[in-house]
């Protein structure tokens, strides 16, 4: 009653066309704008841009959420995923920031060395093909944390961290800006291992095929490529897992200590748990910068819906994909802490990971 003497005392001193406005005004506004998001999505097809090529578990992650997506988006718009390799993920990246539109019909997912890449500059000398900006981005999530996996062949000459410091096992890598050639690297110099890796391998697929010749005896790959490829290898024992580079042991492994666990001293540590942040964000999904504000929370809320839709999660469970998502926000944050790690750690890290 007491609301309704307001209204009725403002009524009293405005003309009624301007109240019945008001009262339209607030009956409508929150409608309003859900609609005019199903309105600009209604018959639009989003780009779904995979800075990999096809036929890999990223890949695979990135049509899934395609595939469920559409359906919790106002509109129902269609996707289509294009696949855009080249430079460790660089070129994507590069074209997300500078080229895509920016209008809510694009959506990113870059190879997790991008994050890094501002930072620690593998990909490309001192960084120089780095022509975004990672905190002008807005980050989506992730719906995997996902470690790389070193294992080698049961038929290898060592099959243990310390056989390998005195024997010589050989890994297979696909390029030098690859976490499959910067990870045996780093654990020659941490631990003192004798990895010598061999390059050229076009995907993780073929270095599988490779260690099944008996071409290489050993890889470090990630998760998911590993279950979906050669979930065997470790269920058949196979396979001796070395190690697990990630901020704890995952569900698949949980006898395979992390690098972590296994650290030479304090100061690998602190440099482990910066590569650990890199497999907390192993699937990331991202929008340009400047995309309008509605639309990147509503679609933002539509992945958050997509990665908990029990379709969605059957799939994934189908390809041996654990889901463990990081949200929009978090990732925001831990993007930013990697930018602000302290400079004495960054340069000891990329003496380590570098060719």
């Amino acid at each position: 009653m007491e609301g309704r003497s307001i209204v009725a005392g403002a009524c009293g001193r405005m003309t009624i066309a301007v109240c019945i406005a008001a009262f339209t005004a607030c009956a409508f506004t929150a409608p309003t704008r859900a609609q005019s998001i199903a309105d600009f999505y209604r018959g639009k097809t989003i780009q779904m841009l995979i800075g990999g090529s096809p036929g890999v578990s990223y890949d695979f992650v990135g049509r899934a959420v395609a595939q469920h997506m559409s359906r919790h988006i106002p509109g129902n718009p269609g996707f289509v995923v294009e696949n855009m390799p080249g430079a460790g993920s660089l070129t994507m990246t590069n074209h997300l920031y500078n080229v895509a539109r920016r209008d809510g019909t694009v959506i990113g997912m870059p190879n997790t060395n991008v994050i890094f890449e501002p930072t620690l500059k593998l990909l490309s000398r001192d960084g120089g093909a780095v022509q975004f900006d990672l905190e002008k981005f807005i980050w989506l999530g992730t719906p995997v944390q996902e470690p790389q996996i070193m294992l080698v062949s049961r038929a290898a000459p060592a099959t243990t961290l310390a056989q390998m410091k005195t024997t010589k096992v050989v890994f297979g890598a696909s390029n030098a800006g690859t976490d499959n050639y910067m990870l045996p690297n780093l654990v020659n110099r941490l631990w003192g291992t004798q990895i010598e890796t061999v390059l050229g391998y076009k995907s993780p697929a073929d270095i599988f095929i490779a260690l099944d010749r008996g071409e290489v005896q050993g890889v470090s790959a990630a998760q998911s490529t590993l279950m979906v490829n050669r979930s065997n290898w470790i269920r058949d024992n196979k396979v001796a897992v070395i190690m697990q580079f990630g901020f704890e042991r995952v569900r698949d492994l949980p006898d395979t200590p992390t690098a972590l666990e296994q650290s030479p001293n304090p100061e690998a540590s602190e440099m482990l748990r910066f590569i650990a942040t890199k497999f907390s964000l192993a699937r990331p999904f991202v929008l340009p910068p400047g995309t309008p504000a509605d639309r990147a929370d509503a679609l933002r809320k539509a992945y958050d819906e997509t990665i908990a839709d029990p379709e969605f999660l059957t799939d994934m469970g189908k390809l041996g994909v654990e889901i463990r998502p990081v949200d929009g926000p978090e990732m925001t944050r831990l993007i930013h802490n990697i930018q602000i790690m302290p400079a004495r750690t960054v340069e000891q890290l990329r003496a380590l990971m570098q060719p």
